[in-house]
Parts: structure tokens; C-alpha cells; sequence
């Protein structure tokens, strides 16, 4: 019980000063200063092409700033952002972290137990018997199904359900799930409320503060944020930019996939940090590939 309970989501705490981001056509947003205590949910609000996705990245360590300082569960970005990759996890981030439409919702939580497993595991846990190891597992998807809302026997086909027939809401909670099956210090998800009707939004909004009310900080890019939610735009400072900001504007969420690729390979982390890091990646392959993805 002891060492599960030290597995328990604790959120990170989110605290940004000047944060800005530029990309090849200018700013992406600059001048974003606020802070998130452990277990808040932050509404990124603002229209698409505002820059609200790339704020979403930089802060889950998968985009390079440009000015301003920031620190995700401690640990200060950029310098730190493999450290913040590994607390935090994505939900749904369009040509980021998407769901697999041909694969059924069985296999996209099997995946992720296989690839939880195999790199966040301890020295403990590889240790154990493999009934042991799958129970373990099993139980990890459980609580993350649980914890997303997500009605497994409700579905047209229960867990054998294609992800191209389940509806919006039911793709946001099993994008929710994925993230959550790694108890991650802190969630994001992008297009929160894109194509939902106001039940269903509202339904959303109730998932992410669930959530965050059991102890894991939420990011959550939306075009109107939430009541109660800690309300961040990225609009307010990119408006004020000199001539050729609308520019840059209309094209930081179409950018956002590629900058996110580029900081992966443009990281200033030490050599432990980069060692884990291609160990990781080199690992993947193998896992994916027993799970017939690659």
C-alpha cells in the first residue's frame, strides 16, 4: 500500500513570469505571467491561431521558449524540459497526441499499459511474477477508465469498439484515460470544447475538474474558459505586438506540431537527462512493435 500510494498523481505546480514563445513568423504569445497551485485547472482561453496551443506544449516541455522563465512541478523550463515530459502527459493535442481511429479502445489501453510498463516501471515491479505484473497493469487502466469517466459496457461494442465510432466526448475521455493510466503530475488537453454541444461541454468541464480535484494540475486550451477555472489568454499580449504580429498569430497552432518535434531534438538537458532520453526512444520502437504498431 505504501509504495502504490507513492505512485498517487500529486499535481505540479505551474508558475510563468514574461513566458514567450517565438516562432519562424514572429510571436507566438509573450508576457504570460501567472501561477497554478498543485491540483488547479487552467483554462487557456482564446480563438484558434492564438498561440494557445503552443503555450499548452511549452509548458508540458515539448516547445523551446524564447524569453520569460517558467517552472513546471520545479523544474525550470527550458533547461529542464525532458524532466517536465516525464511529470506531465497529453491528452488530446491534434497532430501532437492523437488517437488511432482503426485501433479499438482495448487496444489503445493495452498499448499504454505496454508502454507504461516497459519505461516507467520500477526495478520492484520488474521483479514481481507476470500474473502479478498484468493485474498491476490491468488495475492501472481500471483506475484511469474510472477516473475519465469513461462507461466501457456503454459503448456500441464495449472495450472492442472502433475509436472512429465513438463520439466526441467519449474520444476526449479515453484521450483523458491514456494520460491518466501514468499518473502524471500534470494533464493537458487541447481543444477542450471544440464541436461540443453545451451538455456535452459542460461534461467535459466536469471531467477536467474532477480531475484536477484529485490532485493532478490541468491545462486546457478552450475558446471560453470555464467558472472557477484560473483563466489564461495568450490573445491579450499578442494583440498589442507591432505590425506583422496578425502573421504570426495565424500561423502558431499550424507550427505548433513541427516546433514540438524540433524541441525534442534541440534540448540543452545533461548528458544523464539526454542518455534516458534516447534510451527511451530506442525502447519505444521495441514496444510499439509488440503491440504491432510500428
Amino acid at each position: 500500500m505504501g509504495a502504490e500510494a507513492e505512485e498517487r498523481p500529486h499535481g505540479a505546480a505551474v508558475v510563468t513570469d514574461g513566458f514567450g514563445l517565438k516562432g519562424p513568423r514572429g510571436w507566438a504569445f509573450r508576457e504570460v505571467s501567472f501561477r497554478a497551485e498543485p491540483g488547479t485547472l487552467v483554462a487557456i482561453e482564446g480563438p484558434s491561431g492564438s498561440g494557445r496551443t503552443c503555450l499548452l506544449l511549452a509548458l508540458t516541455g515539448r516547445m523551446r521558449t524564447k524569453e520569460g522563465t517558467a517552472e513546471v512541478g520545479g523544474l525550470p523550463l527550458p533547461k529542464r524540459m525532458a524532466a517536465v515530459r516525464r511529470i506531465s502527459a497529453l491528452g488530446h493535442v491534434p497532430g501532437v497526441s492523437e488517437l488511432d481511429p482503426a485501433f479499438t479502445v482495448a487496444e489503445h489501453l493495452g498499448e499504454r499499459a505496454l508502454l507504461q510498463r516497459r519505461f516507467d516501471g520500477s526495478v520492484r515491479t520488474f521483479l514481481r511474477r507476470p500474473s502479478e505484473r498484468r493485474a498491476a497493469a490491468r488495475a492501472r487502466i481500471d483506475e484511469a477508465v474510472a477516473a475519465a469517466g469513461l462507461d466501457l459496457a456503454a459503448l456500441p461494442k464495449g472495450e472492442r469498439t472502433s475509436v472512429r465510432d465513438l463520439e466526441r466526448l467519449e474520444a476526449l475521455r479515453l484521450s483523458v484515460a491514456l494520460a491518466l493510466v501514468g499518473r502524471p503530475r500534470l494533464l493537458a488537453v487541447d481543444d477542450t470544447d471544440l464541436k461540443l454541444s453545451d451538455t456535452d461541454r459542460a461534461e467535459a468541464w466536469a471531467l477536467l475538474r474532477s480531475v484536477a480535484d484529485s490532485g493532478t494540475t490541468v491545462l486546457a486550451v478552450c475558446s471560453e474558459a470555464p467558472e472557477g477555472a484560473l483563466r489564461i489568454t495568450t490573445l491579450d499580449a499578442t494583440t498589442d505586438e507591432a505590425t506583422g504580429a496578425t502573421d504570426a498569430i495565424g500561423a502558431t497552432d499550424d507550427e505548433a506540431t513541427d516546433e514540438a518535434s524540433e524541441a525534442d531534438g534541440d534540448l540543452t538537458e545533461d548528458s544523464a537527462e539526454s542518455s534516458t532520453e534516447d534510451t527511451t526512444e530506442e525502447g519505444a520502437a521495441d514496444a510499439l512493435a509488440e503491440t504491432g504498431r510500428a
